[in-house]
């Protein structure tokens, strides 16, 4: 099933709700709060339009959703986007679809004048494999604050350049 095509699907739907929280919580690693942020992000979407600041893009094999990743500029920045959620199925990973699915959005935010991309995550055991990602994929460490979420729970962030 890996070499099967993957189509990118950019427009929300209201059966999206669903689908990001499936997806989400496929992967084992996301607290409940923070499968209901990400829900948040797609009613936010489909309540605002492209106002609200959050784009998507789906990744699709054979008619089914098996990841997705939601972006939006910085307010109050000229260039700088955030790379608010990339979610892979659990059944779908290491596939090299997290790799599509984040070079799609460098090449979307790229095209809508995006200078760097930022990225934050947790430094907890469980998400090793997310700053892993992270790095493979050509981001750098910029920053780390320490007890950010909870004591002992700091949050890394990451860093790309798209433009010299």
């Amino acid at each position: 099933m890996p070499d099967r095509p993957i189509t990118f699907r950019y427009e929300v739907a209201p059966t999206d709700t669903d689908l990001v929280r499936e997806l989400v919580v496929s992967t084992g690693v996301f607290a409940a709060a923070e499968v209901e942020v990400a829900v948040e992000l797609v009613q936010e979407r489909l309540a605002k339009g492209e106002p609200s600041g959050y784009y998507f893009v789906f990744a699709e094999r054979d008619g089914r959703t098996v990841g997705y990743a939601c972006y939006g500029p910085i307010a109050c920045t000229v260039g700088s986007f955030d790379l608010y959620w990339i979610a892979v199925d659990r059944a779908c990973q290491g596939q090299g679809l997290g790799r599509l699915l984040i070079a799609e959005c460098e090449r979307l935010i790229g095209a809508q004048a995006g200078r760097h991309i930022y990225v934050e995550t947790s430094n907890r055991p469980q998400y090793a494999p997310t700053r892993g990602f992270y790095l493979h994929c050509d981001y750098s460490q910029a920053a780390v604050f320490d007890d950010f979420y909870a004591p002992g729970d700091a949050k890394v962030v990451y860093c790309k350049r798209l433009t010299p």
